[in-house]
C-alpha cells in the first residue's frame, strides 16, 4: 500500500518520505551542531575562569604564606622582648590592649 501511495504523493506535490526524512536528519543535524558549538563555547569559558581561579588562589596561597612568616617572625621577636624584658612588659602590652578595648567600646557605645 505504500508503494502505491509513493507515487500519488509525488503527483499531488508532496515530498517522498526518504526526503522528509532526509529534511529531518539534517534540521536535526543542525540543531545538534549548534548545541556543540554554544557547548565548546562554554567549555573554553569555563577553562578560562578556572586558570583565572587558579592564578587568584597561587596568589592568595603565596600572601597567606607571606603573612604567616611574618606573623612566625613577630611572634619570635615578641617572645624574645618577653624574655628578656620581665613582667612589667607583660603589665604594660594589658594595659595597652584595655586601653584599645575601652576606646573601641566608648565608639560603639556613643555613636
Amino acid at each position: 500500500m505504500r508503494r502505491a501511495n509513493a507515487g500519488n504523493e509525488q503527483t499531488y506535490g508532496y515530498t517522498p518520505t526518504s526526503q522528509m526524512l532526509e529534511d529531518e536528519s539534517q534540521q536535526l543535524e543542525d540543531q545538534l551542531s549548534s548545541k556543540v558549538s554554544a557547548l565548546r563555547t562554554l567549555t573554553i569559558d569555563i577553562g578560562t575562569e578556572v586558570r583565572s581561579q587558579n592564578k587568584m588562589l597561587n596568589d592568595m596561597d603565596n600572601d597567606f604564606d607571606k603573612s604567616g612568616g611574618l606573623l612566625a617572625s613577630s611572634m619570635n621577636r615578641l617572645k624574645a622582648i618577653a624574655k628578656s624584658g620581665g613582667h612589667r612588659f607583660i603589665f604594660y602590652l594589658l594595659l595597652f590592649a584595655l586601653f584599645v578595648f575601652g576606646v573601641c567600646w566608648m565608639i560603639v557605645k556613643f555613636r
